[in-house]
């Protein structure tokens, strides 16, 4: 059974498409397709159905990934088939905090110790950004996986 990972943000169109992007590539680039699944969700339902922000599309272009999927927001089911969710900001992690069940709280932690902050309201600049830091963050967390 492959270990799964969920990583988390609000709308599901901007940063969490896009760390499952940079995730699965590096997954990919490891050899580890077949061991770590991937996916993403949002915390809020605002975008459900939606493809991702165009602006994150054409950033991850730019560096030949492809983001894709329909923004989803996050199912309770989730906490029971996701191994890992990770949220990519501390107000998400707050808001899956409160979604938790018992007994799931040890499967919920934030990506990385700094936010990974919202691009949406927000110029290119701030989706190459995203990219940088999920790409350094995506990178630290595949090496603290191999190690466990």
């Amino acid at each position: 059974m492959p270990l799964r990972l969920l990583f988390v943000c609000s709308g599901n169109i901007c940063r969490s498409p896009t760390a499952e992007t940079v995730m699965r590539r590096l997954v990919d680039e490891a050899g580890l397709a077949g061991e770590i699944d991937v996916d993403s969700a949002g915390t809020g339902h605002w975008h459900v159905g939606e493809p991702p922000d165009p602006r994150a599309v054409v950033a991850a272009r730019e560096r030949s990934l492809t983001v894709g999927g329909v923004a989803r927001q996050i199912a309770p089911t989730d906490f029971e088939d996701f191994d890992l969710i990770l949220a990519v900001d501390d107000e998400n992690l707050r808001r899956l905090r409160r979604l938790t069940p018992p007994g799931a709280a040890d499967r919920v932690r934030k990506l990385a110790p700094d936010d990974v902050p919202d691009p949406y309201y927000g110029g290119p600049d701030g989706f190459d950004l995203v990219l940088d830091l999920l790409d350094k963050n995506c990178r630290a967390l595949l090496d603290e996986l191999r190690q466990d």
